[in-house]
């Protein structure tokens, strides 16, 4: 006789401290509810802003590029110039005609350089403005963002000074009433908790049903939940079941 009202004290502790984590942990949930999506927002802003800063490095780069291509564009030019120079300057002392025709190829050759060059030059410039226009775009989205995440910073900053002891205390209140739930039921609690999206893994009874998907008790089992002489679970939602009074 002793034995079993030994087991059934177990078996009650056991679900008063699972009921007691449940309400620990609920309440450290409300408190980061009420941080909302404030974290994700700042770490999406936090995230645009290093894609942004990036594009811009990669843009600049792309200008500097671009900028090298025109100015060996041009050296190209004077160079050809140079050599039509010279080339012109032998003509005045060929001595047939055959000399004559290949220096013209050659003036030719270099003549039509120049003007590929110039064409370059021409849609390397286009290319400049363009990029210089993607850049300054990027530029002024990069500092509206940034005004964004100061102040999304300073809301959360705000909502964590005014919650984190409160969250500090709970958290180390919840390490406490772990340990004194064993390691199988701790496990259990846990993975109820994360497949739920209020995290509720302990449900009191609510007007004759679950408390945590409203599905319905049987008389019976209402009974036993009641007396606490067994750890019992929903046979819908698999939540651990609590007398109502102990919510």
């Amino acid at each position: 006789m002793a034995t079993k009202t030994k087991e059934v004290s177990t078996i009650a502790e056991k679900l008063d401290a699972l009921t007691k984590l449940q309400g620990i942990d609920s309440e450290i949930d409300r408190i980061r509810t009420i941080r909302g999506e404030l974290p994700l927002e700042v770490q999406d802003l936090e995230d645009e802003l290093e894609g942004l800063e990036t594009r811009m490095n990669k843009l600049q780069s792309d200008l500097t590029e671009v900028e090298t291509e025109i100015t060996d564009r041009k050296n190209a030019q004077k160079d050809s110039q140079t050599a039509i120079t010279a080339y012109k300057q032998k003509q005045d002392n060929v001595r047939n005609n055959r000399e004559y025709e290949s220096l013209s190829k050659e003036i030719e050759f270099q003549e039509l350089e120049i003007k590929l060059n110039d064409k370059k030059i021409v849609e390397a410039k286009v290319k400049i403005e363009q990029k210089k226009e993607i850049l300054e775009e990027a530029k002024e989205r990069f500092e509206r963002r940034k005004g964004d995440l100061a102040a999304k910073k300073g809301e959360l900053d705000a909502i964590i000074a005014e919650t984190q002891k409160d969250e500090e205390k709970l958290e180390k209140d919840s390490a406490k009433a772990q340990k004194k739930i064993d390691e199988r039921l701790l496990r259990a609690y846990t993975r109820l908790r994360e497949n739920s999206k209020n995290g509720l893994a302990v449900v009191p009874i609510d007007r004759d049903s679950c408390g945590g998907c409203f599905n319905r008790i049987p008389p019976q089992r209402q009974m036993d939940i009641q007396t606490k002489r067994k750890i019992i679970s929903c046979e819908h939602c698999g939540r651990i079941l609590v007398p109502a009074d102990e919510a």
